[in-house]
């Protein structure tokens, strides 16, 4: 089995003002996703002090964050292919949008809106864990990928 803990969306000065339990959650995974809006460079350095880290920038990034990370990411984990990005714009057809950004993946991992979301979107499993002092996800793969929303 191949744990990720997800996080959007922290707007932290620090990795201090992400809550005690997410941290602890992501400490006990193989990889941290962070989908953007970190908004400072300490929270990315605290995280990569944790463990392995999978990131984007989002619109409120700083702009060292945004020219030392990409606005969107694709990568393999445990034999599944992951699209990663932060997203823009409103709301409405917010799931469609980031959809048609990748083709072929088994897994796409957002943030923006502020909203948890785990639903199945053309084959895909679209996951959202919402902002992060309020929630934060995991996701398992095995023989097929889970994930859950945590509530803080």
């Amino acid at each position: 089995m191949y744990t990720i803990g997800v996080i959007s969306d922290t707007h932290a000065r620090t990795i201090h003002d992400i809550p005690a339990r997410v941290l602890k959650a992501l400490s006990e995974t193989d990889l941290i996703v962070h989908a953007g809006d970190f908004t400072h460079m300490a929270v990315l350095d605290g995280l990569r002090a944790i463990g392995e880290v999978k990131a984007v920038a989002g619109n409120m990034d700083s702009i060292l964050l945004k020219t030392r990370l990409p606005q969107k990411e694709l990568f393999e984990v445990a034999g599944r292919t992951v699209g990663l990005t932060h997203s823009s714009g409103g709301p409405r057809g917010m799931a469609d949008r980031i959809r048609d950004m990748f083709t072929d993946v088994d897994l796409i991992i957002y943030g923006h809106s502020h909203e948890p979301w785990n639903e199945t979107n053309r084959g895909t499993l679209m996951f959202n864990p919402g902002r992060g002092r309020y929630s934060f996800g995991l996701i398992t793969i095995e023989d097929e990928i889970k994930a859950e929303i945590i509530a803080i």
